[in-house]
């Protein structure tokens, strides 16, 4: 069964959810800070964390940072807050969903289901080329698009490896930087923008008709990989 992590510094609210968790059948651990959260992590893997934004030592949107170095996990943040500044930054950081204080255990559940299914379709286009539209030789670093080779620079391969590998799910400016141009200490988030419109018409070149790139005003960019 899935293995989820609840990092949550109010014992009492951890509690129900638990209850819930494991009432559905889920295994599930319990961490108060996010220095233990760190720690249970790096004992054993887990299929996604649930993280409360406002925790004592390390913020949530810090450990969602720091948990998603070793791999990508799916997150859902829980706050106390209704803020949409704080929402849009939970989402911009990749958050794959997001739960304001008082909620109910039951939604909590159901939402890690939808998150969960959402992320067992992604494996399973990868191992087919990330569905008919793409066929991703990662070790030869080729992307076919609709069975014909695509020419891309380094940077534009990486851009496109990097949405291939999360099909539909929103990545940030930021994110694509941390992961396409880590070592470029000098570009900017104009640099994403230039390379999605170059990395665009390239597709457009083998169908003109398809823009499977999707645009996220203030938030990034997603890839419609089917």
């Amino acid at each position: 069964m899935p293995r989820i992590l609840l990092v949550d510094d109010e014992p009492a609210i951890a509690a129900t959810v638990l209850y819930a968790l494991r009432a559905e059948g889920f295994e599930a651990e319990h961490c108060l800070t996010g220095g233990e959260a760190l720690r249970e992590a790096r004992r054993q893997p887990y299929d996604l964390a649930v993280l409360d934004v406002g925790l004592p030592d390390i913020g949530g949107f810090a450990l969602c940072r720091e948990l998603r170095r070793e791999r990508d996990l799916p997150v859902i943040f829980l706050t106390a807050h209704d803020a949409e500044a704080e929402r849009i930054l939970g989402l911009e950081i990749g958050a794959d969903d997001y739960v304001t204080k008082p909620f109910s255990p039951r939604e909590l559940v159901a939402r890690i289901r939808v998150v969960l299914r959402r992320g067992a379709r992604a494996p399973e286009s990868a191992a087919a080329g990330a569905g008919p539209a793409f066929v991703h030789d990662s070790e030869g670093k080729r992307i076919r698009y609709r069975g014909q080779a695509l020419d891309l620079t380094r940077y534009e391969y990486g851009l496109l490896a990097a949405l291939l590998q999360r099909p539909g799910a929103v990545l940030s400016r930021a994110q694509l930087m941390d992961r396409v141009w880590g070592d470029a200490l000098d570009s900017g988030d104009r640099t994403v923008d230039t390379h999605i419109k170059t990395l665009r018409a390239k597709l457009r070149e083998v169908d003109g008709q398809a823009d499977p790139i999707r645009t996220h005003r203030g938030l990034g960019y997603s890839l419609d990989a089917g």
